[in-house]
Parts: structure tokens; sequence; C-alpha cells
């Protein structure tokens, strides 16, 4: 029996928080090791993303003109989107724990909410401020403890570098949203790549010389591809294609797969324990999403 259109757009956003988790551990297995530095590695993934997509457009050419008055808003979206967004992403991880990052990022629903509005100057509501403060209390107990056998520093400043990355992605994700209701996504991922990638090559292009390919093995360029490939070019495309289908609400639903995904790799691949504060922080942050986003459609 052929999948209809909303099945289809259903697995994609499930696959899309699948290779984002996926993604989490790969990219720690590469700058764990070594094989290549945090903004090297982002110039690899940013760059083969662009290419991918003027490949995609190469074979299905469509001649859209962006206006003049949205072409600053697309240069703000790659700067926070791609630039401040993946450099700071790759760079916290490269320093904390995969299952910390993915349950900071989780944080992004309950800054959405607030700093839109803030923007739309909405009311506030007391399920919103009880969402954002068990939100900043389950960040606060990753930040804090101390679990683990990793250097403390660079894990609390890993995890601020998530946090900060969380709110980049938090303000891309509302300046983008009136782009994606004018054109196509695709074309939208294309530039904003392309003009990120110009952004990133400045920080990233002495680590993207200096990594290693001539000692990666075949499990090292597999990793490589599940971050390039499937961890960004492959998720974007199945995250822009649901949210098309389903809206933006029920993508973000899907998010909160996301830990549970990486919490189950990271056990399983490299090793990382699921320790007691870090089980305490997930149900703080999960319930502060929760109350965040219900007074929404209550409000």
């Amino acid at each position: 029996m052929p999948f209809n259109k909303n099945t289809t757009a259903h697995l994609a956003l499930l696959f899309t928080n699948l290779f984002f988790a996926i993604n989490l551990s790969a990219a720690k297995h590469l700058t764990s090791l070594h094989l290549a530095k945090p903004f090297g590695l982002n110039v690899v993934r940013v760059g083969v993303s662009a290419i991918l997509f003027w490949i995609l457009y190469l074979l299905k050419p469509t001649s859209v003109k962006i206006d003049k008055q949205d072409r600053m808003r697309f240069i703000w979206c790659a700067l926070t989107g791609i630039a401040i967004n993946q450099l700071l992403f790759l760079k916290g991880l490269s320093l904390t724990y995969p299952i910390h990052a993915s349950l900071l990022m989780l944080t992004t629903p309950i800054l959405i909410v607030f700093i839109a509005a803030w923007l739309l100057k909405e009311r506030i509501g007391i399920f919103k401020i009880a969402g954002l403060a068990l939100g900043i209390t389950g960040a606060a107990v990753l930040v804090l403890a101390k679990g683990g056998t990793a250097n403390r520093s660079d894990v609390v400043l890993g995890d601020i570098l998530i946090i900060t990355n969380a709110v980049s992605y938090t303000i891309y994700f509302i300046l983008v949203k009136p782009l994606m209701l004018k054109y196509n996504p695709v074309m939208i991922m294309r530039w904003i790549f392309t003009i990120g990638l110009v952004m990133i090559l400045p920080f990233g292009w002495i680590e993207f010389t200096q990594i290693q390919w001539n000692v990666f093995n075949a499990v090292d360029f597999t990793t490589m591809a599940l971050v390039v490939i499937t961890g960004t070019f492959v998720a974007y495309l199945f995250n822009v294609y649901g949210i098309k289908i389903l809206g933006a609400s029920a993508a973000g639903f899907y998010i909160y797969t996301q830990p549970f995904f990486a919490t189950i790799i990271a056990m399983i691949f490299l090793k990382e324990e699921l320790q007691l504060y870090k089980l305490v922080a997930a149900v703080l942050i999960f319930t502060g999403v929760y109350l965040a986003n219900k007074t929404t459609k209550n409000a």
C-alpha cells in the first residue's frame, strides 16, 4: 500500500530527528579522535550541503527572484541559522557530551515561545513562566552537575556554547518563517547555506586544511558521511518537507524524539553513561517545553 503525503511527511520528520541524533555522536567521534576540528568540520558540512543544494537546482532549475526587501533577511538567516548556529554547535559538542547537547537543544521551543511573545507583544501567562523556569532549571542541572570523567571546565563551556547556539537557532527560526510563506523552502535552504558558507570560511579554513584525510579509515569516512549527508543535507530537506506538509507544530512535536535517539546512540557507540542528573534534567526540560507551548493554544 503506497504512502500518502501525510504519512511520508511524518516519516520525514521522524528520520530528520534520527539523523540529527546520529549527527551528535558522529561529529563527537571525529572531533574526539582529533580527525577534524569543529570549525573545519563545519566547512565540510556546510560546503558539501551547499553544493548538493545547487545540484538539486541544476536538476530542476526554477527562476525565483528574491525581492529586494528580503535580501537582508536572507543574510540574517544565514548568520543566525548557519554561521553562528553551526560554529557554536560543533565547537560546543566537541567539549561536552552528546546527551547534554541533545537536551540543551530541546530548550529551543521554549525560547521560540518567549522571543516570539516579546517581538509580538503577547501576554505571557503563568504556564509559560513556569515552563521557562523549568527549562532553565533543567539546563542548569546539566551545566552544574559534576558527572562523568571529562574535563569539567570544558563541559561547562561546551554546554554554554550549545545554549548560545540554541538562542541563535531560535532567532533564525523566527526570521525564516516569513520567507517560508513566500518562497520555495529548498530555494531558501540553498541560499542560506551558500551565504552561510561564505561567512564561516574565514573561521574554518585553517582547520579545514588540517583535517587528516590520510588517516581516515572506513568507519571514519562513514561517520563523516553521516555528519555531512544525512545529518545535514538530508535532514534539512526532510525537515522543510515535513513542515511544508504538516506545519511547524508537527515538526516541533518530533523534536522530542531527538534526545531519546541521541541517548541510545551515545550509550551504544560512545559508551556514554545515562546518569541520574541527566534524567532529572530531561524531565525538567521536557515538562518546561510542554508548559511553555501549552499556553500558545490556551492563552
